[in-house]
């Protein structure tokens, strides 16, 4: 099966990496939220530059609003060198200098805070999640769902 894509963006069958350096919750959490709301509209991919696991609280924040990123697991962008992305998103500082030109025709920045660290607007834990979960879906329905 041919994986190579020359589509473009908003197009069916769009082929979007999102990144991030470990893989486990912001990128995870936009690759299942464009899935669900770019329907067949996008092949969402994600991917990190030092990947490590999906973390537990982004799968729960994500339940929380009826999808499940359970069955996704990290990925090395390594694993996926094979793909020609139409898009690439850095969704961190520390992946941004992983989107090679080579791995897509657009490459895109917008950096999430790190809903595994620090402190969000005075929300622990669970909440971490839930804000950067909400901060990404926004963002992905104004630049890929909403035309």
């Amino acid at each position: 099966m041919d994986r190579k894509s020359n589509s473009r963006p908003g197009q069916r069958g769009t082929k979007v990496l999102f990144l991030c350096t470990n893989n486990s919750a912001r990128s995870q959490m936009a690759e299942g939220l464009l899935r669900t709301y770019g329907q067949d509209r996008f092949e969402v991919y994600s991917a990190g530059s030092i990947p490590t696991r999906v973390h537990p609280l982004a799968i729960k924040a994500m339940s929380e609003i009826g999808i499940d990123i359970s069955g996704q697991r990290s990925k090395s962008i390594l694993d996926l060198d094979d793909i020609e992305f139409d898009c690439v998103v850095s969704l961190c500082d520390g992946a941004k200098g992983s989107c090679p030109v080579a791995h897509g025709n657009k490459i895109m920045h917008k950096t999430f805070p790190d809903p595994a660290t620090g402190d969000i607007g005075g929300k622990k834990n669970l909440g971490r999640f839930r804000e950067v979960r909400e901060m990404i879906k926004k963002w992905i329905l104004r630049t890929f769902v909403d035309d």
